[in-house]
């Protein structure tokens, strides 16, 4: 029996460790943390900086000398030339051959040098590019977490509309009773009942629908008791909207991801111009080969005389080996003449990818600027949006009030009354609105000052 309690409590204990890490909401930072982790284009760009260090590698390997080993064995049946006497003889014979031959670049017209230094602007590149989609992936969290976090707030709203209309709903029951209002007041209200009942239901896919795409941004599985925060307040502690837009774009232009790519792909295509010229330049290579054979057949023998008296077998293996073996060394010396002027092509090629890349530096410059100021105004414009529909819910809360005190000593009819909630609500949703937009747009021109894009959501 104690046993089956102990069972019980541990089955009560492990519910409870369930509920908790089901109700358990994610922070703006941690879901850029997991993102940045976990997002499958992050993950593909971080394989391109490895390709990119494994090009490193082999430009490297341009500089080492080359070593290659060779062997063969043969079998020669018939009709074959004596090694020994150099006479046909019916024979069959069988030979084994070895070799090495080693080379390297002495001169290549520096294209190993440029090489070189290209992979490694390769790798700064890579990683830049990394970095570039780590930060859009965050920001694009953060538009997915602030939408979020605008339908709960939205959802609160018609949930809270929907209960005061149900009491009204209600409330005009008695008044009709009473006879006090007319029947169609109460099938308006009625109606408005069922509006809002629909809102509600509309609130809740769009909560659903924000949240499977935040979750699918963050590459989770288990996406179904996925939550975030919902105390999430406007804050502008880093002071931005004080900074002028030619102060943060001077900022930008030090830390933005966009110009250090730019500019380290107009460093690439420099390289690839020296590259290509290089071709132009005499190539110099020195070479080293070994090479022996080992024969398996019976030699002849001869007297003092030179006449034959016979055959005898062959020397051994590592003898004939010895005996048999050849070097060469040396020099070679390539230098271009005419080649169908496909270097000459090669190099103008590069040097008009050379021009793109500088016409692409300075309209990342170009986007940059107007991306600041753009950013600039549309902060500019949803904080004052933002503060007229607070101005605009403070009236609507009192024109409601004041209606809602006329409809109650049957001055105001239900029509005229359920415009005044109607125009409420949307005066409530607005503000929501306007929350969220001002502090995406916040976010955005705090990014272009290179302030961390979760610093944004504090409690």
């Amino acid at each position: 029996m104690r046993k089956i309690n102990y069972i019980s409590i541990a089955f009560v204990f492990l519910i409870g460790l369930s509920a908790q890490a089901q109700t358990k909401a994610w922070t703006l930072e941690e879901c850029v943390r997991y993102a940045i982790k976990n997002n499958i284009s992050i993950k593909n760009t971080e394989l391109d900086t490895i390709s990119s260090n494994i090009d490193k590698r082999d430009a490297f390997g341009n500089f080492l000398p080359s070593a290659n080993l060779n062997a063969s064995h043969s079998w020669n049946i018939g009709l074959n030339q004596d090694i020994t006497t150099g006479l046909l003889r019916n024979q069959t014979t069988q030979q084994t051959g070895i070799g090495a031959n080693v080379g390297v670049d002495i001169y290549k017209g520096l294209q190993n040098q440029n090489i070189m230094r290209r992979a490694k602007l390769s790798i700064v590149a890579s990683k830049y590019r990394l970095v570039k989609m780590q930060e859009d992936i965050a920001l694009n969290v953060a538009n997915a977490f602030l939408q979020v976090l605008f339908n709960k707030e939205n959802l609160k709203v018609q949930n809270e509309q929907l209960a005061i209309n149900e009491k009204q709903f209600k409330r005009s029951e008695e008044l009709v009773k009473a006879g006090s209002i007319p029947r169609g007041d109460l099938l308006d209200v009625k109606a408005t009942v069922a509006t809002n009942k629909q809102n509600v239901i509309n609130a809740e896919n769009a909560l659903l629908i924000s949240k499977l795409s935040l979750a699918q941004l963050l590459q989770l599985k288990e996406f179904w008791d996925f939550d975030v925060i919902d105390d999430t307040n406007i804050n502008d502690e880093n002071n931005i909207m004080s900074v002028k837009p030619i102060d943060i774009y001077a900022k930008a232009k030090e830390s933005r991801t966009e110009l250090k790519i730019a500019q380290a792909n107009l460093e690439i295509a420099e390289k690839d111009v020296a590259i290509a010229k290089g071709a132009f330049q005499p190539t110099l290579t020195a070479f080293y080969g070994f090479n022996s054979r080992v024969s398996y057949a019976d030699v002849v023998a001869f007297d003092d005389t030179g006449m034959p008296i016979g055959t005898k077998p062959a020397d051994s293996f590592g003898t004939q080996l010895n005996d048999n073996k050849g070097q060469n060394f040396g020099l070679q010396l390539n230098v271009p003449v005419f080649n169908g002027w496909s270097v000459r092509n090669n190099v103008d090629r590069n040097k008009v990818n050379l021009e793109k890349s500088k016409i692409a530096l300075e309209k990342e410059d170009l986007d940059l600027q107007r991306n600041v100021y753009t950013a600039f105004t549309d902060a500019k414009g949803a904080m004052n949006a933002h503060e007229s529909a607070i101005v605009a819910l403070e009236n609507r809360e009192e024109a409601y009030n004041y209606s809602k005190e006329k409809y109650a000593v049957g001055l105001m009819n239900s029509f005229d009354f359920n415009q005044s909630q109607t125009l409420l609500t949307n005066a409530q949703s607005e503000v929501i609105r306007t929350k969220y937009d001002y502090i995406f747009k916040i976010k955005i021109l705090e990014f272009y000052f290179g302030i961390p894009i979760d610093q944004i959501m504090k409690k």
